[in-house]
C-alpha cells in the first residue's frame, strides 16, 4: 500500500531526509526548492494560473530567497526567526519579547534636583509655620506708648528684663515646691538693662533696693496723670504701684536712657524653661549655698540645676555676704548660662527640645506691643555673648546707702549712660 499522499509516487520522494532517506544531511542543510507564488488571484483559479503541483488543493507556499520571502510586498526580508535563531519573536538584548533597546540609565542630576527642591520647600514651609506659631504665643501686654516724657533714642537697643514674683496660675503644691509663698499680686524680683550694639553687649543689674525718685506719670489703667512730688522709694515699689509702664518711666527718668523693649517672666515660667532645655550647668562657689527662704541647698562645684533648683539659686540673697548685690550677680550668671544653653545646636536643631523650650518660654513671657521674635532672638544672642566673654556684665554703680536703700553713683551712672547712648565700649565699672 502506498503511504504517500495522493498523486505522489515513489520517485517524488527522491533523496529526502527522513524515512528511507539515503542522505546523512538534514533537509535544512540542503538547497531548498524554490516555489514561486502566482502573480495574482486565488489558488485554483484565474487565467493563466497553473495548478499547484501538490494535488488535493494544497496551497503553494512562498519561496525563501536571501533570508526573506519573495512575496513580502514591503521588501523587508521578513524572517520568522529561524534564520537568526530567535524563534520567540523580535527578541534582542532585552530577552524574549523585548524591544531590543537597553534600559536607559537613571537621570541622577534630575533626581537630585527634585530632591533638593522638595527638601527646601519643606524647610521653608516649616520655618514659616514655626514663625507664625511662635509669634502668636507672645503675650504683648505692655504698652510703652503710655510712658510720657521719654528720653531720645540712642544707638543700639536697650531691653529692660524683669523677673517678677508672680504666682499666677500656680497651684498650692507648686508654690510649696518652689518655695514661692502665697503673697497676692506681683513684685519685681530682679531687673536688668541689656544693651545690644556694635561695640559689645552689656548687661547691667538694677538692685531692687535701689533708691529712685518716682516722677510724674500717667496711670496705665486709669489714664490719670499723677504728679511727681520728689518722693523717693525702692525701685521695685514702682512696679508694685502701677506695673511695667511706671517701672519703665522710673528707670528712664532716673537714668536718662531710653528703654526700647520690655520683657518679663514669672516664677513658674522661669522654672519651666529650665526644665524644657534639660537643666542648666552652673558652678556653685566654694562653701556651697543654703537658704531656707528660697529653698537653696547646694554643694560647691559644677552641677546641673533643674527648674526648681534654678529658681532657688537666682532668688537666694540671705545666704550671700553681699545680699542683693551678690544675688544680682548670680542672676546675671545664670541667665547668661540659660541663654547659652538655649542657643546650642543641641536645642535649636532638635525639634523635640526646641518646640517645648519655645512653648514654655513664649507662654510665660510678657513683652511690649512692639516686641517681635527677631527682637527676642537678638536679646538671647546678646545674653549668650555676655556669657561667652564677648560682652560685659555689671551692677549699677553704687555710692552708698540711705535708709536701707542703695544710692547710685551719679557720676558713674551719667558716664555709663552716655557710653550706652553712643554705643561705645563700656569703661565704667559697677559694684
Amino acid at each position: 500500500m502506498n503511504d504517500w499522499p495522493e498523486a505522489w509516487s515513489d520517485e517524488n520522494r527522491g533523496n529526502r531526509y527522513g524515512r528511507g532517506s539515503a542522505s546523512a544531511q538534514p533537509e535544512g542543510a540542503r538547497a531548498m526548492r524554490q516555489v514561486r507564488r502566482p502573480a495574482s488571484g486565488a489558488y485554483g483559479g484565474g487565467p493563466g494560473q497553473s495548478a499547484p503541483p501538490y494535488g488535493g488543493g494544497v496551497p503553494q507556499q512562498p519561496s525563501y530567497v536571501d533570508g526573506g520571502y519573495s512575496d513580502d510586498p514591503a521588501g523587508n526580508g521578513y524572517d520568522s526567526g529561524y534564520n537568526t535563531g530567535q524563534v520567540y519573536g523580535g527578541g534582542g538584548p532585552g530577552g524574549p519579547g523585548g524591544t531590543g533597546e537597553p534600559r536607559p540609565a537613571p537621570n541622577w542630576r534630575r533626581r537630585i534636583k527634585w530632591t533638593a527642591i522638595t527638601v527646601v520647600t519643606v524647610l521653608v514651609v516649616t520655618t514659616i509655620g514655626t514663625y507664625f506659631w511662635a509669634d502668636s504665643k507672645l503675650n504683648r501686654e505692655v504698652d510703652l506708648s503710655k510712658v510720657i516724657d521719654r528720653p531720645e533714642a540712642g544707638e543700639g537697643t536697650n531691653y529692660l528684663i524683669v523677673g517678677s514674683d508672680s504666682r499666677a496660675g500656680m497651684s498650692a503644691e507648686e508654690k510649696k515646691k518652689l518655695h514661692t509663698g502665697s503673697a497676692e499680686g506681683k513684685r519685681t524680683d530682679s531687673m536688668m538693662i541689656l544693651h545690644t550694639g556694635s561695640n559689645g553687649d552689656t548687661l547691667i543689674s538694677l538692685p531692687r533696693d535701689s533708691d529712685v525718685e518716682i516722677p510724674t506719670f500717667v496711670g496705665s489703667e486709669s489714664g490719670k496723670t499723677y504728679k511727681g512730688t520728689g518722693r523717693h522709694t525702692k525701685l521695685n515699689a514702682a512696679y508694685a504701684e502701677d506695673g511695667p509702664e511706671l517701672l519703665v518711666r522710673t528707670v528712664e527718668f532716673n537714668t536718662g536712657l531710653r528703654i526700647d523693649h520690655y520683657v518679663e517672666i514669672g516664677f513658674a515660667g522661669f522654672a519651666n524653661i529650665v526644665d524644657a532645655v534639660g537643666g542648666v550647668e552652673i558652678t556653685i562657689p566654694k562653701g556651697g549655698m543654703k537658704d531656707t527662704k528660697s529653698g537653696a541647698d547646694f554643694e560647691a562645684g559644677k552641677q546641673t540645676l533643674n527648674g526648681e533648683q534654678a529658681l532657688a539659686f537666682v532668688r537666694t540673697r540671705y545666704a550671700l555676704a553681699g545680699s542683693d548685690l551678690d544675688r544680682t550677680k548670680n542672676q546675671q550668671k545664670f541667665l547668661a548660662a540659660l541663654a547659652n544653653q538655649v542657643a546650642t545646636p543641641g536645642t535649636v536643631l532638635n525639634p523635640f527640645k526646641l518646640y517645648p523650650t519655645m512653648g514654655a518660654g513664649l507662654d510665660s513671657l510678657i513683652v511690649d506691643k512692639d516686641m517681635g521674635l527677631f527682637d527676642l532672638a537678638d536679646m538671647f544672642w546678646a545674653m549668650k555673648s555676655v556669657n561667652s566673654g564677648d560682652g560685659k556684665s555689671m551692677n549699677m554703680p553704687i555710692s552708698g546707702s540711705t535708709g536701707g536703700n542703695l544710692v547710685w553713683d551719679k557720676t558713674k551712672v551719667k558716664q555709663l549712660v552716655e557710653e550706652l547712648k553712643n554705643d561705645e565700649k563700656v569703661t565704667v565699672s559697677g559694684n
